[in-house]
């Protein structure tokens, strides 16, 4: 069964093939998802050739370059924290653009500040780069196992969306 978010992969790389740009991703939440969903479809080597899963902070700081006291600060799960995501993988990629998104899936772990379904998704790009906080249900999803999982399908989805929009604004 294709679902909308293959669907929006599929595009996601069409767009990027005909406007002749790479992509990279930088995933924690997701855990690859985004990345999975690229790369499920034919031809996504010639856009895509890192997807990076940085789970754990020592990941995000390792590979990425998040700083420390950004994660001192104000947490993994933060709009800083997710532009250094989309920064760092797009110059370690070398990447026409990058995505990253970070965020609490459930169905533990949210506070009163950042309750589960809490998601940054950061883009980055020539451009300039840029995150936006979300909070997702997982409504959209209800093919999805559970509710950690239609979070997961949603931040997906909506990630893949923002990297159509920017490709669009080109």
């Amino acid at each position: 069964m294709v679902t909308k978010l293959d669907k929006t992969a599929e595009n996601v790389v069409l767009l990027l093939k005909e406007r002749g740009l790479t992509l990279a991703s930088a995933e924690s939440c997701t855990g690859g998802l985004i990345s999975a969903e690229i790369t499920s479809v034919s031809g996504s080597s010639d856009v895509f050739g890192y997807g990076v899963c940085t789970y754990a902070n020592e990941a995000k700081m390792k590979l990425l370059g998040v700083r420390e006291e950004t994660l001192a600060a104000v947490g993994a799960v933060s709009e800083e924290t997710a532009v250094q995501m989309a920064e760092g993988v797009r110059k370690l990629s070398g990447a026409d653009m990058a995505v990253s998104v970070t965020g609490i899936a459930g169905p533990t772990g949210g506070t009163p500040d950042k309750p589960v379904g809490t998601v940054y998704i950061g883009f980055s790009s020539e451009s300039g780069t840029y995150a936006k906080r979300y909070l997702f249900t997982g409504a959209d999803f209800p093919e999805a196992k559970d509710s950690r999982e239609a979070v997961r399908y949603e931040t997906a989805f909506t990630a893949l969306n923002t990297v159509i929009t920017e490709i669009q604004n080109i």
